[in-house]
């Protein structure tokens, strides 16, 4: 067991018993899916013996002094790229959320519902998908787009593009926050049983750069 801890005693004690539950729920289930859960139940219940969690010490979290350093919806993700092309086709492009499903592999689907408000589908844990309604907060083109979901979704979630000139290119910012109905020990499961965010976005803007810059996709 690793010396260091930043995992709080109340969380330790929840993800101890939560995931010998889910590990003996999910042995007991004798299939493939079920062995998923057992070994993500298995997961969490060392995250609570250990007091150790790989996600937080990935975001600089230490709830075991109780201080998290983490975004106002309690994950943030940050990346940026370089992208050679003007601000003005990108923004246009990413402006255009019914594009985002191209780029972003982990958004099934985006529908427009007026000027400023779209329904998003969203890939989740365990092959499950979320929905919620956002709203366009911040709209200042070509430099930034920023959105919040409604009060009512069930995922509070908010996001913001920027694109800022660089020397002929274009230096795109992205910026995610989320917070899934309980709050950062429901992320913790879903880290386990899911593809690391960042990366994933790392990738996803990276084969976004490779495509437009080749001309094979349209913006």
């Amino acid at each position: 067991m690793r010396g260091e801890k930043n995992v709080g005693t109340i969380e330790r004690w929840v993800s101890g018993l939560g995931g010998a539950t889910l590990a003996l729920w999910g042995l007991r289930r004798a299939s493939l899916p079920g062995l998923a859960v057992a070994a993500a139940g298995a997961a969490l219940a060392w995250r609570g013996l250990s007091g150790w969690c790989n996600v937080y010490g990935a975001l600089g979290i230490d709830r075991a002094v109780g201080t998290p350093t983490v975004g106002n919806l309690g994950v943030k993700i940050d990346r940026e790229i370089t992208v050679a092309a003007p601000p003005e086709r990108l923004y246009y492009f990413w402006r255009n959320f019914e594009n985002l499903p191209r780029i972003m592999s982990h958004v099934e689907s985006v529908q427009i519902l007026s000027e400023t408000r779209s329904r998003w589908r969203v890939k989740a844990p365990a092959g499950t998908t979320v929905e919620w309604e956002a709203e366009i907060i911040n709209d200042r083109p070509p430099h930034v787009i920023a959105w919040r979901t409604l009060p009512a979704a069930l995922v509070a979630h908010a996001g913001s593009v920027q694109f800022t000139p660089a020397g002929g290119a274009t230096r795109l910012e992205v910026s995610l926050q989320y917070d899934p109905p309980g709050g950062a020990l429901a992320h913790a499961v879903a880290a386990l049983m899911d593809a690391d965010a960042g990366r994933r976005i790392e990738h996803d803007l990276t084969e976004f750069k490779q495509a437009l810059e080749s001309g094979r996709l349209a913006a």
